[in-house]
């Protein structure tokens, strides 16, 4: 590493954080390349969910049955997919301001984690997969009945964007806005990253707000995401390639 501009730590450590850094920017790099696939399959035909509640139970398990994938991703596959490849970025925007700005970025990643847990603890795609495969193989009426409540109880839990699953995303959305506050402060790296974090996770949660809770008003909220969405995958982008540099060069700044 340079010398005067050095990873905090010993040369094991800093060894170490520099391998976290070069793992935290592929994994960055692959919940963008999940989220681009997110939109793709948006604009394919079938691929805009609509609205929030304007499935029925039944309608979901048709789904299912007609494509699983579409089901599991139209109940945030995607989004597991991303929240988990970011786990070891928020672990990494953490070591690298633990110095100046530990306290926050800690606090930041403790929202992430907990955000989540909650949302995965809380997702039902996988389980929603089980009941409509229950539902197709049923024989009797009352056994159909039975599963179609338990759908029922599943999407009042956990269907994407609706009031089940906010808790989930407000955590998310709070950590990403955190540690680009952070980062604006610390200035590793750079403002245009800090600020696209901020107006990103913000755009997100309003979003996030208003799709679980105005549902009236999902197709004008999707405005929201239209800017949110991009802007937070730049500051992604933004993240992989300044820690995919530290962790070669290793240098923090420049």
């Amino acid at each position: 590493m340079g010398e005067g501009n050095q990873i905090p730590g010993t040369e094991a450590t800093a060894s170490n954080d520099r391998s976290l850094y070069r793992t935290s920017g592929v994994a960055a790099l692959i919940t963008v390349l999940v989220m681009v696939l997110e939109m793709v399959i948006t604009l394919l035909p079938g691929g805009n969910r609509g609205g929030v509640g304007v499935m029925t139970v039944t309608d979901w398990f048709d789904l299912f049955q007609e494509s699983s994938f579409m089901g599991l991703r139209n109940l945030g596959l995607m989004n597991m997919l991303a929240i988990f490849f970011a786990i070891p970025m928020y672990v990494a925007l953490y070591t690298i301001h633990r110095r100046g700005y530990g306290a926050v970025a800690a606090l930041a990643a403790i929202l992430y984690f907990v955000g989540v847990a909650i949302y995965l603890a809380n997702n039902t795609a996988f389980s929603m997969l089980s009941l409509s495969q229950s539902y197709a193989a049923a024989a009797t009426e009352a056994q159909r009945a039975m599963i179609l409540a338990a759908g029922k109880a599943l999407l009042a839990r956990g269907e994407s964007h609706t009031a089940g699953t906010f808790l989930g995303f407000l955590f998310l959305d709070g950590a990403g806005i955190a540690i680009s506050i952070v980062m604006l402060r610390a200035r590793i790296f750079g403002p245009v990253a800090a600020l696209a974090g901020i107006l990103g996770y913000l755009f997100l949660l309003l979003f996030d707000i208003f799709s679980s809770f105005v549902p009236t008003l999902f197709e004008s909220a999707m405005l929201f995401v239209l800017i949110g969405g991009p802007v937070s995958l730049l500051w992604d982008v933004l993240i992989a390639v300044k820690f995919l540099k530290i962790g070669f060069c290793g240098r923090v700044a420049g």
